[in-house]
């Protein structure tokens, strides 16, 4: 990618340089200093990397919260359910699922049971009353995933597009830097200061909005992973269940 090759050793040496001029200069990070030294351009750079980083911390907390709602759910549904499967009675593990309503696992098997059920009163074929449970198992586990996996790719995309904003904001900062030269006709270190903070102000924010968003997508994603394996372990053994029943249920 001759982009990155090119822009990753640039951002090297700004920073390299920088940080010799702060130390010569006895800069002192003043974050309201640099906000208001920053032209209208930077800023903008700056209220959209505050408006991703506020919008996946939203999405964070959100998928932390269903997750864990969804984990806690199924481990009280799967033994109960078990248990009414167990001894037949599938009204009543309807009910269970039916109040399970934030477990990934209830919304699949009881998709399933309720097509299991309507189907046995509507036909008396056991095959096809098998293959549509299946269906609906087929069906459900697309729908949960879909629902586990919302906000996801926004999630990715601002871990993906930060470091490009931030970017975006030090290439402003450097042609303040170089203006700010022309202007006062002197190659100063005072001249290019609040330029080479503005640029590295920017960049260090869209590394920041970054990083957690990609830390956390990669959790999230080994998460869904997860819940994906558990969702279709849970329809292999409602269809072994239902194929028992119906042998047994033959004359």
């Amino acid at each position: 990618m001759p982009l990155a090759s090119f822009a990753v050793p640039a951002l090297a040496k700004t920073h390299i340089a920088a940080f010799w001029l702060f130390q010569q200069t006895g800069f002192h990070w003043n974050p309201l200093k640099i906000w208001s030294d920053m032209e209208w351009p930077a800023r903008s750079v700056v209220v959209v990397l505050l408006i991703m980083s506020a919008w996946s911390i939203g999405v964070m907390i959100d998928r932390w919260i269903v997750y864990a709602a969804a984990r806690k759910q199924s481990r009280q549904f799967a033994p109960v359910v078990a248990g009414a499967l167990r001894v037949g009675n599938l009204d009543e593990a309807i009910r269970v699922g039916e109040r399970s309503k934030k477990s990934h696992l209830a919304k699949v098997v009881t998709s399933g049971l309720m097509e299991f059920r309507v189907q046995g009163e509507a036909s008396e074929t056991s095959e096809d009353q098998i293959a549509a449970s299946r269906r609906a198992l087929e069906r459900a586990e697309a729908i949960v995933y879909a629902e586990l996996e919302r906000g996801l790719s926004g999630l990715a995309t601002v871990g993906s597009t930060a470091p490009f904003v931030g970017l975006l904001g030090t290439v402003i900062g450097i042609m303040d830097a170089f203006r700010n030269i022309g202007e006062a006709h002197s190659s100063s270190f005072t001249a290019v200061s609040s330029g080479i903070s503005e640029a590295l102000a920017t960049t260090a924010l869209g590394l920041f909005v970054a990083i957690p968003a990609v830390m956390m997508f990669n959790y999230f994603t080994s998460k869904i992973k997860g819940f994906n394996v558990e969702m279709n372990n849970s329809s292999s053994e409602l269809v072994d269940y239902f194929l028992k029943r119906t042998r047994v249920a033959r004359p």
